[in-house]
């Protein structure tokens, strides 16, 4: 059975390893030039005291590649499901192919587990190593990414870690167990992609929030947590980014701007300045480009007014402990699933 399920499957196992292989050389050849040029980056920008516009050129440098390293380790697990699992019995319940084998001395749990266990561990090891792969190149971005791409974030906290791992696995034993209720290749697999989908999207959204208890905090004014601002003959609205200056890697639930009174200000809603604060917060001339933080004068008097940011966020340090609660959760539903499956044929699969 093991030389049968390998021979069935090397062609893909030979695909999967060549885009790989790819992939790692590519994470190889530019991993180290790139944490060279954040480290030489970020040393000069701490002796300059302003290191916000170096982060946003330095994402913005590699962004491309970003995107498209973290677009392959997402899309990874549900091409697994979608390609291998759904089709796996499938084809063997279309051709009839499978009743040969079980008229033979193999029995039809030992026929499903090998086929599990030779395509299973495959493909977790690949995207473990692919996951891990990934942290450790994206690591420099990870530290300087834009609005939106931090690392606890869901897209990119898909694509980092162990969790692809647990995705992946999921994902093939979801593929085998709709072929084996549904009997047919087609169905299966696009049922196997909307259920898998549906996952991915209710777990950041309904359960992710709730592996631990958020931190609350009230954060001081910044260029890590204030995008823009524009003039206003009352005084200056603030656009707020939904990052956390001191945790840039930190996943934000809530964030609203608030007054000294405790007060939420609405979207839009213009800043009244003293006519200090107005002379602090007048843009910046060209020639001061370069020399620290050109709204620091600014930021100061907002800070002293009482404004602030009032935010509930997942800190990057929970990172670890969330990657493992997951991979918990997911592999309860793959064992699930497995026992479905080995029911099924055993009881139902004629």
């Amino acid at each position: 059975m093991i030389w049968l399920t390998w021979r069935q499957f090397r062609g893909s196992a030979a695909l999967m390893g060549a885009v790989l292989a790819l992939v790692g050389l590519v994470l190889v050849l530019t991993g180290p030039r790139m944490a060279a040029e954040y480290s030489k980056g970020l040393s000069n920008c701490l002796a300059n005291g302003f290191c916000d516009r170096f982060y946003n050129d330095f994402f913005d440098g590699y962004q491309q590649p970003f995107l498209g390293v973290t677009l392959v380790v997402l899309v990874l697990p549900a091409l697994i499901g979608f390609f291998w699992g759904a089709p796996l019995i499938t084809r063997e319940l279309e051709n009839g192919t499978h009743l040969l084998v079980w008229n033979q001395s193999v029995t039809r749990s030992r026929w499903l587990a090998v086929k599990l266990v030779v395509i299973g561990l495959t493909v977790m090891a690949a995207t473990c190593l692919l996951g891990l792969a990934v942290t450790w190149w994206s690591d420099p971005l990870d530290k300087s990414a834009a609005d939106g791409w931090a690392l606890m974030s869901p897209l990119v906290f898909d694509a980092r870690g162990i969790v692809p791992m647990a995705y992946a696995g999921f994902a093939l034993v979801l593929g085998i167990t709709t072929g084996l209720l549904i009997g047919r290749t087609l169905p299966a697999m696009a049922v196997t992609l909307l259920i898998f989908v549906g996952v991915q999207l209710a777990m950041p959204m309904l359960v992710r929030p709730h592996f631990q208890a958020p931190i609350s905090a009230n954060v001081a004014l910044s260029g890590g947590n204030v995008e823009g601002f524009s003039r206003d003959p009352g005084g200056i609205e603030l656009k707020m980014r939904d990052q956390i200056p001191t945790d840039a890697g930190a996943w934000v639930l809530t964030s609203h701007l608030m007054d000294a009174k405790g007060r939420a200000l609405a979207a839009g809603e213009v800043i009244p300045l003293t006519p200090d604060g107005d002379r602090a917060c007048t843009p910046p001339s060209p020639s001061q480009a370069g020399q620290g933080d050109p709204m620091a004068t600014c930021f100061a008097e907002l800070n002293r007014l009482g404004y602030r940011q009032a935010a509930t966020y997942h800190p990057t340090r929970s990172f670890w402990l969330f990657q493992g609660i997951e991979t918990g959760i997911y592999a309860a539903l793959t064992i699930a699933l497995t026992w479905l499956c080995f029911w099924w044929v055993r009881r139902r699969s004629s």
